[in-house]
């Protein structure tokens, strides 16, 4: 630190402050390290902005590929989703078609009730009818 830059506390942070920004933004671009010429000339606080000018712009650069790669991961999981959907659909239309009417009643009242169609509770079973749940492969329950 050379005594110009500073007179009093304050200066004396600014001061740091100034140097640490100049030797960070030389790190960060890589190229020659910056200078900074103590005159009131302004030419030493123009060529600072465009460093942090090409700084920010670098920053943005970086910012927009992250950007981008995040919507590409986005995308890909919504068609994932979509396909999961659409062969949902399909099953519950599938089974929807290969149940009875006596399920779809009981499972409309399970609906109707807030209850939930996997609960441990099982709805009665009219006599002489099978019925075939997730759990069990075949259970015949006679009333």
């Amino acid at each position: 630190m050379n005594s110009q830059c500073y007179t009093v506390a304050m200066d004396l942070g600014v001061c740091q402050l100034r140097n640490f920004s100049i030797s960070f933004l030389s790190s960060v671009l890589g190229k020659d390290p910056v200078t900074v010429d103590n005159s009131s000339s302004g030419a030493s606080v123009v060529a600072i902005d465009n460093k942090i000018e090409q700084a920010m712009d670098l920053v943005k650069s970086h910012l927009m590929y992250a950007v981008r790669e995040e919507v590409e991961v986005l995308k890909e999981q919504i068609k994932e989703l979509i396909e999961r959907n659409t062969q949902l659909e399909q099953e519950n239309t599938l089974l929807k078609t290969l149940a009875s009417p006596e399920q779809m009643a009981q499972f409309q009242a399970q609906v109707q009730t807030g209850g939930s169609p996997t609960s441990t509770a099982q709805p009665p079973v009219p006599s002489g009818t099978t019925q075939v749940l997730p759990s069990m492969q075949n259970s015949s329950t006679s009333a």
